[in-house]
């Protein structure tokens, strides 16, 4: 269990947390309208009839909005309710021009699911450990309001309004900033994975409504706040922080928590209050009159679930098992979308060029991958040409390694080579003398020469003294400028001093 808790003059508090992960879904259309949905338009430049809320206007549901929600709710293993229904929640706003948002509160499109986050005692997680998820119900988004672009009025943008959005409640199940990082994390992983949303959180695609109470542990749940539209993992860990040590301080100074709606300003780290919160019923919610109930048959289920990749779980285990990798490299490996996509691809060239199976060459290419390329890439900087770093030509630098014609410090010159050239790897090698000399006769002429020249070393290490192998190592290597193979150099020296 997590061992987090915050220190009062009272003793030891809990934090309880739950999320409310609202994802934008990854469509061509808004939710209830074929209005686009292209971040960065122009404002209100992607605004249909329905949008506005003009007279007259019914909404239509978007199948693909709805499929992406199905397909997250198989991949977090949740229940999918084959009937569901969408209500209206009434309240007004000026970005919502409908005067309601439609959304799903009695009967969500999914039901119960779960999220597993990892042990990762860095972080501070001991254990790992599996958080409930409550629900996700598909509904609208609101627009925008701007208030910096005029002195005494605010601007609409509707640009946002009606697009689609997953809102993924979890259980309150998370008991430190820690556990709540990982779980956003996780989430947007498999997100990507899916592809029903793109999981970025600074363009507002996926942001989190982070509600957090405190109590002395085994004692019944406080009284919650909840902080809206935090946009960042490391914000959403910020507030946590906060609110939880603010709320101690209420109680321990003898007052009570509000249960209330907050705000978060990045730039102190600090939540401030921005409504009291209103139950459901405030919102007068009903069943929405324009739309039928959703109804999900067998064929569209089992479409969804055969549409779905292999998931980050599933594919941790297949490279830690198949491939052998170190639990570590899997997890890195596997986090994101890309890391995968770019390893999968430079594995299969790799073992191509090398002539070994993938599981043969996968440890050496995991490594490569992680450390080696992307220490190359940095010390370059803006010298370096991503675009130069192509699958072919990193598999090239690979199986010369793998062959000892290179050694792992030339591998990195000429890596560093095609990131600013694009020249190919094998050219570079041989034009720019870059290769190992594992030419026996030549690594023994320069042996016989640092033995000659050494005599009094060679008896006291043929005396006794072991350590002189490694000097002669290194004089070997020095009078080679570092281009004898290792192996070769060390089974010669090995012949040679008996």
């Amino acid at each position: 269990m997590s061992t987090y808790h915050i220190q009062g003059a009272t003793g030891e508090w809990e934090v309880v947390i739950g999320l409310e992960v609202h994802a934008q879904v990854s469509s061509q259309a808004k939710l209830f309208s074929g209005a686009a949905t292209t971040f960065g338009a122009e404002p209100n430049s992607q605004v249909s009839l329905v949008d506005a809320a003009m007279p007259g206007m019914l909404p239509v549901p978007n199948r693909e909005c709805i499929r992406q929600a199905v397909r997250t709710g198989m991949a977090i293993e949740a229940e999918i309710n084959a009937w569901s229904r969408f209500d209206r929640k009434n309240y007004f706003y000026a970005d919502l021009p409908q005067g309601y948002q439609i959304s799903q509160l009695y009967h969500p499109l999914v039901g119960e699911g779960q999220l597993l986050i990892e042990a990762d005692e860095k972080a501070g997680i001991p254990e790992s450990k599996v958080i409930g998820i409550e629900r996700i119900h598909v509904e609208q988004d609101a627009g925008k309001l701007m208030h910096d672009q005029h002195p005494t009025m605010s601007y609409v943008d509707l640009n946002r309004s009606g697009v689609a959005l997953m809102e993924i409640v979890s259980k309150p199940d998370m008991r430190s900033p820690a556990e709540a990082g990982a779980y956003v994390r996780k989430l947007r992983s498999i997100l990507r994975y899916v592809g029903s949303c793109d999981g970025n959180m600074e363009e507002g695609s996926m942001r989190a409504d982070v509600n957090v109470s405190v109590r002395k542990p085994g004692e019944p749940f406080g009284t919650r706040t909840e902080t809206k539209n935090v946009n960042s993992v490391r914000f959403v860990m910020q507030v946590i922080e906060y609110e939880a040590n603010r709320q101690v301080g209420v109680l321990e100074d003898g007052g009570t928590v509000d249960q209330e709606t907050r705000l978060f300003d990045p730039g102190t780290g600090t939540t401030r209050t921005m409504r009291s919160k209103e139950d459901a019923h405030d919102y007068r919610y009903f069943p929405d009159p324009d739309l039928l109930p959703l109804q999900l048959d067998e064929a569209f289920l089992d479409e969804c679930r055969s549409s779905l990749p292999e998931l980050p779980d599933a594919k941790r285990d297949r490279y830690e098992t198949e491939l052998g990798l170190t639990p570590y490299n899997a997890r890195e490996l596997t986090a994101e979308v890309e890391t995968f996509g770019r390893f999968e691809t430079l594995l299969s060239a790799s073992a191509a060029k090398i002539g070994k199976a993938e599981a043969k060459v996968a440890t050496q290419v995991a490594n490569w991958a992680l450390s080696v390329a992307p220490g190359v890439m940095k010390s370059l900087g803006d010298e370096a040409d991503p675009s130069n770093a192509t699958a072919e030509a990193q598999a090239s630098i690979l199986a010369m390694q793998d062959k000892a014609e290179i050694s792992g410090g030339q591998a990195k010159e000429i890596y560093e080579i095609v990131l600013k050239t694009g020249r190919d790897p094998e050219e570079i090698a041989e034009a720019e003398g870059l290769k190992q000399v594992s030419d026996t006769g030549a690594i023994e002429a320069k042996i016989d020469e640092i033995l000659a020249a050494n005599p009094d070393k060679v008896e006291e290490y043929r005396g006794g003294k072991d350590k002189l192998f490694g000097f002669f190592v290194g004089q070997t290597m020095k009078a080679m400028q570092g281009k004898g193979n290792p192996a070769v150099v060390n089974q010669v020296l090995k012949d040679k001093l008996g």
